[in-house]
């Protein structure tokens, strides 16, 4: 059957291992936002939570994150968080409520969500699959296969994830 409106073919995926509480994530801002800029929808780059256990907010902070997703204000929200970490280090929740409120969410909402914790399953199952594949700082890259570690250092890794896309953007 040939059907004119057939799907389109999905976009290769770029997977963040990050916690919202750690200084090489917020040293990775600059690279996200110039993959997000360079590619736009033809790459799909999803959050992936990986709280690490000496940062004493980062598993809060992934929560809000998934509200904020919710919200429909994620990245928007990941990247103010990721922008004040020694804030978070200091405020802890109330600076996720607050950011909340500074982007225009509903910030009471945010706070019931880690209050009842509505999104812990999507934290944990995102730690798990982390762990999985070898996963043991942030941030850690997967593209085409590949786990890229930024963790150790940015340097050169933008360059390398654009190479992995671009060689998979052109077989399709």
């Amino acid at each position: 059957m040939n059907d004119a409106s057939s799907p389109a073919v999905a976009p290769p995926v770029l997977d963040v291992w990050c916690e919202l509480q750690c200084p090489d994530c917020h040293a990775a801002l600059d690279d996200l936002r110039a993959l997000r800029e360079r590619y736009g929808d033809r790459l799909e780059i999803r959050l992936r939570h990986f709280p690490l256990e000496k940062h004493k907010h980062a598993y809060a902070a992934a929560q809000a994150a998934e509200e904020a997703i919710e919200q429909g204000q994620g990245w928007a929200y990941v990247e103010a968080v990721l922008g004040r970490t020694d804030e978070l280090a200091k405020q802890g929740e109330k600076l996720l409520v607050k950011v909340a409120g500074e982007l225009g969410l509903d910030a009471e909402e945010l706070d019931t969500a880690l209050i009842d914790g509505r999104h812990l399953l999507i934290v944990d199952a995102d730690q798990a699959e982390g762990k999985a594949i070898g996963v043991t700082g942030t941030p850690t890259y997967v593209i085409g296969g590949e786990r890229l570690d930024g963790g150790k250092s940015q340097e050169g890794l933008r360059a390398r994830v654009e190479e992995i896309a671009d060689r998979l953007l052109a077989a399709e």
